[in-house]
């Protein structure tokens, strides 16, 4: 900043504005810096890791792998030392993460600058491209309205939603902000809230903490199992039916399947979920609410609100997105039907 002066412990950093060759596929980028005092001793990938802390220790290693950063002149591998004082320059190639083409596909953008972007994704949208699902998905979408993000790992995306889940996803537009973003979430300063209908009338909220893994035999289907990694999973009531309950759940951890995977383990699987849940018809069920059941051939999942701290301002941002209409139908016919009451 203007004014000041650096100490021994403060890095001095300076960066050239990025600049696209003529093929517009590869991003140069120079960056240089001095190394503290007080990093005497360290690993030359852990001092990076501490002054570049807007690119991944990974995306570092790499580079000093490929001979892209000196200090004092030489080029080092990871493991060596550094003495505190040395200038260290970067010569960064950034090159295209992934061949996936943009399409032109309608996007639901809720909120967007020049760091991020805040999507209601609708149900049936598949995230990535993936075996079976080359094209038509989130990130060909986004990658046609933001061609930069082909630069950014996965195309942006730090969490994703199933196919059937509909709801908020944040989305990283440079890599500094999806090195801090994917940091936020392991550090669990990430809120991502849902609402999910139930099966079963729910006494109270509680909390799931069970370890999620692959299932041991069915490899295509995650389960609560020893070798799984830890996962927990907060919920309370928001509305009671007959035979149902409509919860709130709050993600404390992101594994794969996690809510649905901790609800069928607690007997309150998701209404619709054609993996971890059955449709079970409410005693006294007329024909109309039966045949919206039987219509809603996907979990009723839905990730209503995203908590974050903006990866530039630091300040704490937050966005609901309303229930789509296929979700919201099925809590009309369960209120018409007779509903048990609101928490």
């Amino acid at each position: 900043m203007a004014g000041t002066t650096p100490n021994d412990s403060d890095p001095i950093i300076t960066s050239t504005p990025a600049r696209l060759n003529i093929n517009r596929q590869t991003e140069h980028k120079y960056l240089a810096a001095v190394v503290p005092e007080s990093c005497a001793g360290k690993r030359v990938d852990q001092v990076l890791a501490q002054v570049f802390h807007q690119y991944s220790r990974s995306r570092l290693q790499q580079w000093i792998r490929d001979g892209r950063v000196r200090v004092n002149g030489m080029v080092l591998r990871p493991r060596d030392k550094v003495a505190g004082g040395e200038q260290v320059e970067i010569t960064a190639v950034l090159t295209e993460e992934t061949r996936w083409e943009g399409e032109d596909l309608p996007l639901n953008i809720v909120y967007e600058d020049a760091a991020l972007l805040v999507i209601n994704k609708p149900p049936g949208v598949v995230v990535h491209p993936a075996a079976g699902h080359h094209t038509g998905t989130l990130v060909n979408a986004l990658l046609h309205y933001a061609p930069e993000l082909a630069k950014v790992p996965r195309g942006g995306i730090v969490h994703r939603l199933d196919k059937d889940t509909s709801g908020l996803m944040v989305v990283a537009r440079t890599l500094e902000s999806h090195n801090y973003l994917v940091g936020q979430i392991q550090l669990r300063r990430v809120q991502r809230e849902y609402q999910a209908l139930v099966f079963g009338e729910v006494v109270s909220g509680g909390r799931v903490e069970a370890p999620v893994g692959r299932h041991p035999v069915q490899r295509q289907r995650m389960a609560v199992t020893d070798t799984g990694k830890a996962a927990a999973t907060q919920y309370r009531v928001l509305e009671r039916f007959k035979g149902f309950t409509l919860i709130r759940a709050i993600l404390e951890t992101g594994r794969t399947h996690q809510i649905r995977v901790h609800m069928a383990h607690i007997r309150h699987a998701v209404v619709g979920d054609p993996v971890y849940g059955r449709l079970r018809l409410p005693k006294g069920a007329d024909e109309g609410l039966a045949a919206v059941l039987r219509a809603f051939r996907r979990q009723a999942l839905h990730a209503d609100r995203l908590t974050l701290q903006h990866p530039v301002s630091g300040e704490t941002m937050q966005w609901q997105a309303p229930l789509p209409e296929d979700f919201s139908g099925v809590l009309a016919a369960l209120r018409a039907h007779g509903g048990a009451g609101v928490e």
